[in-house]
């Protein structure tokens, strides 16, 4: 009997490492919408329980996640149009300095073609801010910048497109995007485990002793007739190092370089080190690896109300035993 999930299927391995958003949380509000960041590690923290359970004003236990921020700046903006009911770009804007630091050599659509797009702001379905995370500062060696796309919340084009205009050119911070108790969805790339077989990748059971030739194997692969072998027969494969989503996670936790000593772990996190810059502490665990860089959207779900966590303690006990 298999016990692997088919809501995820085919198991299809990531074409990259920068996962895909493909919806974003409407706001009325002019504000980002999402950021980047490098998992780090994980530990557990106790806190006030200000939900509705029975533990409601008890002191708990959580398992958190640590993520580190790195230097995010805003380099353009994407203006886009509605075709046959599918968006198409119709032009950017980029800064010149930040552009170039990206890569571009020759960036050509320049701040200087802003004021055409102002004129025809009415013409535009959508505009996105283009933003690019340089990991230089994390300490791990990550030279590469990361180049991405994020929604920006607002009325309509017009209002994106004067938001985006302050931000042109500059650093963004995640204070800038989140707050302390904000409920966040989380995109990753999950660990991957390589080829691996049946009873690893969708827990089959093992076969008896006596079984002809083959013990870590399937019973049978279907009947007969039809006489082919159906999608939901488990069989071996690659398993791992495919994009997941995990939805509503909490921020328990903005820290700044200042608020490091309150994470600074013994030994350092494992394959990680110690936390250099902004971090946000996170309820719970996420998909992938350390290192690894996830992308972050405001939920598009959560019903709960955000309120600010009271955190009474955060474990700093070596995990290289762990």
């Amino acid at each position: 009997m298999r016990r692997g999930s088919l809501q995820y299927w085919p198991h299809r391995r990531a074409k990259k490492q920068m996962p895909r958003v493909r919806n974003w949380a409407k706001s009325a509000e002019a504000s980002f919408s999402g950021f980047v960041a490098y998992k780090v590690g994980m530990t557990h923290v106790t806190m006030m329980d200000d939900t509705e359970s029975t533990h409601k004003g008890t002191e708990v236990s959580k398992p958190v996640t640590i993520l580190e921020m790195p230097k995010v700046t805003l380099y353009g903006m994407r203006f886009y149009k509605m075709d046959n009911n599918y968006r198409k770009i119709a032009g950017e804007v980029l800064s010149k300095e930040s552009a170039v630091a990206v890569g571009m050599k020759n960036p050509k659509s320049t701040v200087e073609k802003l004021e055409h797009y102002k004129k025809s702001a009415h013409e535009f379905a959508d505009v996105t801010a283009l933003m690019y995370s340089n990991a230089e500062n994390l300490g791990f060696g990550n030279k590469r910048v990361m180049r991405f796309e994020v929604n920006i919340g607002g009325k309509d084009a017009a209002e994106k497109m004067a938001f985006i205009e302050k931000w042109l050119g500059k650093e963004v911070k995640v204070t800038d995007v989140l707050k302390d108790g904000d409920y966040i969805d989380v995109k990753s790339i999950s660990k991957g485990r390589g080829w691996a077989g049946v009873i690893k990748r969708f827990g089959v059971a093992r076969l008896a002793r006596k079984a002809t030739n083959k013990i870590r194997h399937v019973g049978t692969l279907g009947p007969w007739h039809p006489a082919k072998v159906t999608y939901m027969v488990p069989q071996a494969g690659h398993m791992g190092y495919n994009f997941r989503t995990e939805i509503n996670k909490r921020v328990l936790k903005i820290g700044s370089p200042s608020d490091l000593d309150m994470i600074k772990m013994k030994g350092g996190f494992i394959n990680y080190g110690n936390v250099k810059n902004d971090f946000i502490i996170l309820e719970g665990s996420i998909p992938g690896v350390s290192k690894r860089l996830v992308r972050l959207r405001k939920a598009i779900r959560n019903k709960a109300p955000i309120k600010k966590p009271e955190i009474k303690f955060v474990s700093t006990s070596s995990k290289q035993g762990a």
